[in-house]
Protein backbone atom coordinates (compact mmCIF):
# COMPACT_ATOMS: atom_id res chain seq x y z
CA UNK A 1 0.00 0.00 0.00
CA UNK A 2 1.26 3.66 -1.02
CA UNK A 3 1.79 5.81 2.29
CA UNK A 4 -0.49 8.13 2.79
CA UNK A 5 1.36 11.74 2.61
CA UNK A 6 0.99 13.67 6.45
CA UNK A 7 -0.38 16.40 5.14
CA UNK A 8 -3.15 14.43 4.01
CA UNK A 9 -3.79 12.18 7.13
CA UNK A 10 -3.07 15.83 9.25
CA UNK A 11 -6.70 16.99 7.24
CA UNK A 12 -8.68 13.58 7.34
CA UNK A 13 -7.83 13.24 10.98
CA UNK A 14 -9.06 17.27 12.20
CA UNK A 15 -11.88 16.88 9.77
CA UNK A 16 -12.94 13.77 11.41
CA UNK A 17 -12.36 14.56 14.76
CA UNK A 18 -15.30 17.41 14.48
CA UNK A 19 -12.56 19.57 16.96
CA UNK A 20 -10.54 21.31 16.97
CA UNK A 21 -6.94 19.92 17.82
CA UNK A 22 -3.18 20.71 19.34
CA UNK A 23 -0.17 20.04 17.23
CA UNK A 24 0.98 18.26 20.28
CA UNK A 25 -2.17 15.99 19.91
CA UNK A 26 -1.97 15.36 16.61
CA UNK A 27 1.97 14.32 16.56
CA UNK A 28 0.86 11.56 19.37
CA UNK A 29 -2.33 10.48 17.14
CA UNK A 30 -0.20 9.91 14.37
CA UNK A 31 2.96 9.16 15.55
CA UNK A 32 4.82 11.83 14.14
CA UNK A 33 7.48 14.38 15.33
CA UNK A 34 6.08 17.65 16.68
CA UNK A 35 7.95 19.20 13.95
CA UNK A 36 7.45 17.82 11.12
CA UNK A 37 3.52 17.93 12.24
CA UNK A 38 3.76 21.41 13.14
CA UNK A 39 5.32 22.11 9.01
CA UNK A 40 2.78 20.05 7.50
CA UNK A 41 -0.24 21.89 9.51
CA UNK A 42 1.71 25.04 7.83
CA UNK A 43 1.69 23.46 4.11
CA UNK A 44 -2.28 22.17 5.04
CA UNK A 45 -3.24 25.73 5.73
CA UNK A 46 -1.62 27.55 2.25
CA UNK A 47 -2.90 24.03 0.18
CA UNK A 48 -6.46 24.03 1.85
CA UNK A 49 -6.74 28.31 1.19
CA UNK A 50 -5.50 27.69 -2.35
CA UNK A 51 -8.05 24.96 -2.96
CA UNK A 52 -10.75 26.75 -5.94
CA UNK A 53 -14.16 26.92 -5.13
CA UNK A 54 -13.46 24.70 -1.49
CA UNK A 55 -16.32 24.95 0.72
CA UNK A 56 -14.16 24.10 3.53
CA UNK A 57 -11.12 26.40 5.41
CA UNK A 58 -8.81 25.27 8.10
CA UNK A 59 -8.49 27.76 11.31
CA UNK A 60 -5.98 28.38 14.04
CA UNK A 61 -7.79 29.72 17.79
CA UNK A 62 -5.13 29.34 20.56
CA UNK A 63 -3.02 26.56 18.98
CA UNK A 64 -5.79 24.84 18.20
CA UNK A 65 -6.48 23.70 14.23
CA UNK A 66 -9.94 22.91 13.19
CA UNK A 67 -11.60 22.60 9.59
CA UNK A 68 -14.83 24.21 9.04
CA UNK A 69 -16.93 25.74 6.05
CA UNK A 70 -16.64 28.86 5.27
CA UNK A 71 -19.02 31.45 6.89
CA UNK A 72 -20.11 32.52 3.29
CA UNK A 73 -20.86 29.37 2.54
CA UNK A 74 -22.38 28.50 5.86
CA UNK A 75 -24.83 31.05 5.84
CA UNK A 76 -25.90 29.34 2.87
CA UNK A 77 -26.71 25.30 4.12
CA UNK A 78 -30.20 24.36 4.59
CA UNK A 79 -30.93 24.73 8.72
CA UNK A 80 -31.45 21.15 9.02
CA UNK A 81 -27.85 20.27 8.06
CA UNK A 82 -26.17 22.60 10.54
CA UNK A 83 -25.02 21.48 14.10
CA UNK A 84 -26.87 23.33 16.12
CA UNK A 85 -27.20 23.21 19.99
CA UNK A 86 -30.72 22.58 21.07
CA UNK A 87 -32.90 25.48 21.31
CA UNK A 88 -33.93 25.11 24.95
CA UNK A 89 -29.72 25.46 26.01
CA UNK A 90 -29.42 28.79 24.47
CA UNK A 91 -30.72 30.50 27.19
CA UNK A 92 -28.76 29.38 29.77
CA UNK A 93 -25.70 29.71 27.25
CA UNK A 94 -26.40 33.13 26.93
CA UNK A 95 -26.15 33.70 30.31
CA UNK A 96 -23.49 32.21 30.80
CA UNK A 97 -21.38 34.10 28.12
CA UNK A 98 -22.61 37.75 29.20
CA UNK A 99 -22.42 37.07 32.71
CA UNK A 100 -18.98 35.41 32.64
CA UNK A 101 -17.94 33.67 35.18
CA UNK A 102 -21.44 33.49 36.65
CA UNK A 103 -22.45 31.29 39.87
CA UNK A 104 -24.35 28.48 38.80
CA UNK A 105 -26.58 29.24 41.61
CA UNK A 106 -27.46 32.63 39.93
CA UNK A 107 -28.36 30.84 36.91
CA UNK A 108 -30.40 28.64 39.10
CA UNK A 109 -32.07 31.60 40.47
CA UNK A 110 -33.16 32.96 37.19
CA UNK A 111 -33.65 29.85 35.16
CA UNK A 112 -35.46 27.48 37.92
CA UNK A 113 -34.12 23.54 38.56
CA UNK A 114 -34.08 23.11 35.02
CA UNK A 115 -30.68 25.24 34.94
CA UNK A 116 -28.94 22.21 36.12
CA UNK A 117 -29.98 19.72 33.10
CA UNK A 118 -29.01 22.63 30.93
CA UNK A 119 -25.83 23.12 32.57
CA UNK A 120 -24.89 19.32 32.70
CA UNK A 121 -25.87 18.99 28.88
CA UNK A 122 -23.79 22.38 27.97
CA UNK A 123 -21.17 21.00 30.16
CA UNK A 124 -21.19 17.38 28.21
CA UNK A 125 -21.24 19.55 24.84
CA UNK A 126 -18.05 20.71 26.16
CA UNK A 127 -18.82 24.57 26.02
CA UNK A 128 -19.41 25.27 29.47
CA UNK A 129 -16.53 25.05 32.05
CA UNK A 130 -17.55 24.33 35.87
CA UNK A 131 -15.55 25.02 38.75
CA UNK A 132 -16.58 24.18 42.13
CA UNK A 133 -16.19 27.83 43.95
CA UNK A 134 -17.36 27.29 47.98
CA UNK A 135 -20.94 26.23 47.85
CA UNK A 136 -21.50 26.89 44.08
CA UNK A 137 -19.69 26.22 41.22
CA UNK A 138 -18.58 29.09 38.37
CA UNK A 139 -19.60 28.79 35.20
CA UNK A 140 -17.39 30.25 32.08
CA UNK A 141 -17.79 29.48 28.59
CA UNK A 142 -14.95 27.22 26.81
CA UNK A 143 -12.89 27.20 23.68
CA UNK A 144 -14.82 24.78 22.30
CA UNK A 145 -17.91 27.57 22.95
CA UNK A 146 -15.85 30.32 20.28
CA UNK A 147 -15.76 27.47 17.83
CA UNK A 148 -19.45 26.54 17.73
CA UNK A 149 -20.85 30.39 17.90
CA UNK A 150 -18.16 31.63 15.62
CA UNK A 151 -16.59 33.89 18.36
CA UNK A 152 -13.36 35.20 17.11
CA UNK A 153 -11.98 35.42 20.73
CA UNK A 154 -10.87 32.68 23.21
CA UNK A 155 -9.92 35.44 25.90
CA UNK A 156 -12.90 35.18 28.41
CA UNK A 157 -13.07 39.05 28.82
CA UNK A 158 -13.23 39.52 25.12
CA UNK A 159 -15.41 36.42 24.63
CA UNK A 160 -18.03 37.92 27.55
CA UNK A 161 -18.05 41.81 25.62
CA UNK A 162 -18.48 40.35 21.84
CA UNK A 163 -21.19 37.76 23.56
CA UNK A 164 -23.06 40.65 25.05
CA UNK A 165 -23.02 42.41 21.80
CA UNK A 166 -25.06 39.44 19.81
CA UNK A 167 -26.99 38.31 23.35
CA UNK A 168 -28.86 42.14 22.81
CA UNK A 169 -28.89 41.63 19.12
CA UNK A 170 -30.83 38.33 18.91
CA UNK A 171 -33.14 39.33 21.73
CA UNK A 172 -32.37 36.53 24.21
CA UNK A 173 -32.48 37.95 27.02
CA UNK A 174 -36.07 39.90 26.36
CA UNK A 175 -38.66 39.36 29.42
CA UNK A 176 -36.08 39.16 31.75
CA UNK A 177 -34.46 42.88 31.79
CA UNK A 178 -37.04 43.79 35.24
CA UNK A 179 -35.16 40.52 36.74
CA UNK A 180 -31.06 41.23 35.58
CA UNK A 181 -29.40 43.81 36.60
CA UNK A 182 -25.28 43.80 35.80
CA UNK A 183 -22.71 44.90 38.36
CA UNK A 184 -18.77 44.73 37.91
CA UNK A 185 -17.37 44.30 41.20
CA UNK A 186 -13.73 43.59 42.22
CA UNK A 187 -12.90 39.98 44.09
CA UNK A 188 -9.50 38.91 44.19
CA UNK A 189 -7.87 41.76 42.13
CA UNK A 190 -10.23 41.18 39.60
CA UNK A 191 -13.26 42.82 37.75
CA UNK A 192 -16.05 40.16 37.41
CA UNK A 193 -19.46 40.67 36.66
CA UNK A 194 -22.56 39.88 38.97
CA UNK A 195 -26.55 39.34 38.87
CA UNK A 196 -28.32 41.32 40.74
CA UNK A 197 -32.00 39.91 41.18
CA UNK A 198 -34.75 42.11 42.06
CA UNK A 199 -37.14 40.89 45.03
CA UNK A 200 -40.20 39.41 43.81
Amino acid sequence: MTEIALETLLEATIFSAGRSLRSEELSELLGYPLEEVTESLKSLITTIKRRRGSALQMVEVAGRFAIEVKPGIADLLPKETKSEIPQKLLKAAALIAYHQPMPQSRLVELLGQKAYDHIRELAQAGLVDRRRSGNTRRLTTTLRFSEVFGCPHTDRKKVKQWFRDKVIDAGLLEGMADKVALRDERIDETVQSTLLLQEE
